[in-house]
């Protein structure tokens, strides 16, 4: 089969618009939302776009290299708040809708973000990062030069650890800063700092009345030992905090409802430790009673679905109608997410599913309409309209000329019965240029999490394999989102078993089935979890022949010490801490099985991965090496264990292309 089209390269990451956050503005005949993309000095960029409802093309609202994001109307709509980089830090920005330039509301010294109006319109409501010393009525963003001066002192000091949670992957280093919640009144042009415990606060909505936030927050004693998320909400003129849940789980996406007298939000109580599915609760804000309105639904609540071309946060719910009788949110189940309706009494419909990914969503309640963010495989991102009669209907045409240019393939959906007699989800790709008669090399795909779903989205990685010539094999086994909580859970405390079984019976049945993969050219790789299982497979069976593990796990004894999420996960997913039974967890670790290991092994590692921790990678190098094995290890400088989705843009190609070379190599 001859293409027309050219074969799409690593470089063409830099040719994807990712579009993210869409918004209503408040009469319904346009809407916002913003555009990323990879400038010219290998950077991301975000901007804003306005279209009307009967328009074919948007109008862009902002301009440069910069970041702008999170725009939000004011409730008539003539002034709108987003953030922005322009100063430096992300700050906040004000905007007449009708022209003229944004002028700065903040100019905070680490920046402030995650804006809301309260209903009419006279404040703001924003989060920022301040340490106690700080006063928040003489806040001044420092200059670059400031800022890197600064953080040069900050350098030369040793840190000084006395919390288990010193760190994150998202962070670095903490320091002494928390994010607290900010209110700013236009009538007075003043900021008053709402809340300052020790702790970071999650702002989640403002109460009709203007009377009240809601926040979700950890402030019991033992907050660093723990994972729990309670609810408050806070009266603004007393200052006086209420707590709506009881310190069991996790409660988060919260808002009021339309009469300030209920709080919707996504939460559960780790009852599965870490492969939990999310709840749906209904919280009566006068007595605090917790009801439950998806009991019986058995599917992930929210958006979990992995891909490579993702950037910027959207809506996925729970967002209230407004006679208080509905809640929309996004829901992940079988491969797709769909936009779910639920009435307060429980009757669940879906408003809109396909083989899609709906990455976000903003609703209109007078004419019960959406505006959907939808992915395809083979399609990164449009806006589309869902109206009050489910009709669909495209609004932009974004990555039109790298459509037209380049050919991207179908993958195939695949059903695997698996040993043990169970069902798997899983999708093939044909390589570029597919020829029935010729045979052709395979690579494996493994996602990590283990809690997360590959699915029908776009998949820059995937597409660039097949273009390279193989036939591309990627799969959910057990332990991923999307299937129900028993299958979700399978996983833990049974890693190297069930899922290993169950991604070589994927293999298998690709081998039996399409007669035109080389049996003798198999490659298998995978990143975080993903990671593990490359090492873990290698340390099993001869049967690849080449391998590429990423940002991996390679010893679950030093994980534990090491990950900033080691001290919890490792007994979520295992059962067991460190000194619980050492020697059970040397035995699901890959590095005690490095003997076995004759399949080629690239390990690449991000410097500053504090999820994975480089160490992970080093340990399987230095053994593999010292016992002559066929290894080689690739460093990525400033890299953290988002290097695939977020990284550097010459990072993330640097990496495409590692994988690609090993796998040109040995296969």
């Amino acid at each position: 089969m001859r293409h027309s089209k050219r074969a799409i390269t690593s470089e063409d990451l830099k040719n994807i618009e990712v579009f993210s956050d869409p918004q209503y503005v408040p009469n319904g005949n346009a809407y916002t939302y913003v555009s990323t993309i990879i400038n010219e000095k290998d950077e991301y960029q975000s901007n804003l776009f306005f279209q009307k409802m009967d328009d074919e093309k948007a109008k862009q609202w902002t301009f440069g290299s910069d970041k702008n994001s999170n725009l939000r109307f004011s409730p008539h709509g003539e002034k709108a708040v987003f953030q922005s980089t322009r100063s430096g830090l992300p700050q906040l920005w004000l905007i007449e809708t009708d022209g003229g330039e944004a002028r700065p509301l903040t100019t905070f010294k680490n920046g402030a973000y995650n804006p809301t109006w309260s209903k009419d319109g006279k404040y703001l409501v924003f989060s920022a990062s301040l340490d106690d010393s700080e006063d928040i009525t003489s806040q001044k963003e420092q200059s670059k030069e400031e800022r890197q001066k600064e953080n040069e002192e900050i350098n030369k000091q040793p840190l000084v650890v006395n919390t288990l949670k010193y760190k994150s992957d998202s962070k670095g280093f903490h320091d002494n800063k928390k994010v607290q919640i900010v209110l700013y009144s236009f009538e007075q042009g003043t900021f008053t700092q709402l809340t300052s415990d020790e702790a970071d606060h999650g702002f989640q909505d403002i109460s009709p009345d203007g009377n009240q936030i809601l926040f979700s927050a950890n402030l019991s004693e033992n907050a660093d030992s723990e994972l729990i998320s309670d609810l408050y909400t806070m009266n603004l003129k007393t200052k006086e905090v209420s707590k709506l849940t009881k310190g069991t789980g996790t409660n988060h996406r919260a808002s009021f409802s339309p009469s300030g007298d209920k709080v919707i939000c996504f939460g559960h109580d780790y009852e599965y430790s870490g492969a939990t599915l999310s709840e749906l609760y209904l919280i009566d804000k006068a007595t605090a009673e917790r009801t439950s309105l998806s009991t019986d639904w058995d599917m992930q609540l929210g958006d979990v679905m992995v891909g490579d071309t993702r950037l910027g946060d959207s809506t996925t719910g729970p967002v209230w109608a407004q006679d208080e009788n509905s809640i929309f949110f996004i829901a992940t189940d079988y491969g797709a997410t769909g936009l779910y309706q639920v009435t307060i009494d429980g009757d669940l419909k879906v408003r809109y599913k396909d083989d899609n990914h709906i990455f976000g969503f903003t609703y209109h309640d007078a004419s019960d309409s959406f505006i959907l963010g939808i992915s395809t495989p083979t399609n990164p991102c449009n806006f589309y309209k869902l109206d009050a009669n489910r009709k669909l209907s495209r609004l932009t045409n974004a990555n039109a000329t790298f459509l037209e240019e380049v050919a991207i393939t179908e993958p195939e959906t695949l059903t695997i019965t698996v040993e043990d007699g169970m069902e798997i989800q899983g999708w093939l790709l044909r390589p570029y240029g597919f020829e029935e008669n010729k045979k052709y090399p395979f690579v494996l795909e493994i996602h990590g999490g283990p809690h997360a779903m590959y699915g029908q989205t776009f998949f820059h990685e995937m597409q660039l394999l097949s273009v390279k010539g193989y036939v591309v094999l990627y799969t959910n086994p057990r332990g991923s989102h999307g299937y129900g909580q028993t299958f979700v859970d399978a996983v833990r405390s049974n890693y190297g078993k069930g899922d290993y079984t169950d991604l070589m019976s994927a293999v298998d049945y690709a081998l039996k089935n399409y007669r035109f993969i080389d049996e003798s050219r198999l490659g298998v790789t995978g990143g975080s979890y993903g990671g593990f299982m490359t090492n873990w497979i290698v340390g099993q069976t001869n049967r690849f022949k080449a391998a590429v593990t990423q940002r991996s796990i390679s010893n679950w004894l030093s994980f534990y010490g090491v990950s900033d999420i080691g001290f919890f996960f490792t007994k979520w997913e295992h059962g067991l801490n460190l000194l619980d039974d050492p020697a059970k967890l040397w035995d699901i670790s890959p590095l005690k099985y490095a003997e076995n290991v004759e399949t080629p092994l690239l390990i690449l590692h991000g410097e500053r991965d504090f999820r994975c921790p480089i160490e992970q990678g080093e340990q399987l190098f230095i053994t593999l090496k010292h016992l002559h094995k066929e290894v080689e290890f690739v460093r990525f400088p400033g890299a953290t264990h988002e290097l695939s989705r977020s990284g550097k843009p010459e990072m993330r190609i640097a990496r495409l292309d590692h994988i690609c070379r090993w796998f040109d190599n040995y296969l």
